[in-house]
């Protein structure tokens, strides 16, 4: 059998029509009918073809990697990687080595006019102490820099603490899921794979449209909130921001 026809059987034996394999996989139904039929000419390259095809055998329960090691067996095998060498050529290596070394004439001209513009600032203002920028001159390569203290990531920074909702989901085994915040902007739209486990925050709440309610077990702010379904059931949730936990909003899913 062939590649197309081997993904059509395996998507009819699974009970799914093109449009349903179509919203799970987010490959249009031009594109998998195509496919079907081993037609490869609209998938824009050999690239994004193993993308299609790995994506729709896993949906379907075929093996992916045995299903994108046959269209690289019928398309001329898999791209060879490019050299690092053929992509970074030096053409002069003095030049390189000159780029490197700090310009310290200008560096020490920089800090001399700092100084002499506090003395006078200084001078100017009597007593009082103008507090000025502190200017640290350029340090050569091999020797210790003072660490900049870490920075908080900018979705823990971004609102009101108390409006935030941390939403981590482990797939025990692969599931597809739909996450969106509360104004509608989608986060995430895929297939989560087994044992893998994916965290996504945003102000006052989260969407989720989960393909199989029994495939993952959820934690909201830290609370573990086991599974959110039964195996198999498609189903939507909402998980709002409340202090001092997220509380979670059962819309009904396709049944």
């Amino acid at each position: 059998m062939t590649i197309g026809s081997s993904l059509g059987e395996a998507r009819r034996a699974a009970g799914l029509s093109v449009g349903e394999l179509s919203g799970r996989t987010r490959v249009r139904e031009a594109l998998i009918h195509a496919i079907e039929r081993d037609d490869f000419s609209q998938c824009g390259g050999d690239f994004y073809a193993r993308g299609h095809v790995r994506n729709i055998a896993k949906v379907v329960g075929l093996d992916p990697e045995a299903m994108v090691h046959e269209y690289d067996e019928l398309h001329g095998g898999v791209p060879l990687p490019v050299r690092a060498a053929s992509v970074f050529q030096a053409d002069n290596p003095i030049k390189i080595r000159e780029s490197r070394s700090p310009n310290w004439t200008t560096a020490m001209a920089v800090a001399l006019a700092i100084v002499v513009v506090f003395g006078v600032v200084k001078m100017m203002g009597g007593g009082e102490e103008t507090p000025v920028a502190e200017v640290r001159p350029a340090v050569p390569s091999g020797l210790p820099d003072t660490p900049e203290p870490p920075r908080k990531p900018a979705s823990l920074t971004s609102g009101r603490l108390g409006d935030l909702v941390v939403l981590q989901v482990k797939a025990k085994r692969s599931s597809w899921l739909d996450v969106k915040d509360m104004s509608g902007r989608r986060l995430f739209s895929g297939t989560l794979e087994a044992g893998k486990t994916s965290v996504w925050r945003a102000d006052k709440g989260i969407q989720v449209t989960f393909g199989d309610g029994g495939a993952v077990s959820l934690q909201v702010n830290g609370k573990n909130l086991g599974t959110p379904g039964r195996r198999g059931q498609v189903l939507n949730r909402s998980y709002r921001a409340t202090a001092p936990s997220a509380r979670e909003t059962t819309t009904p899913g396709p049944r």
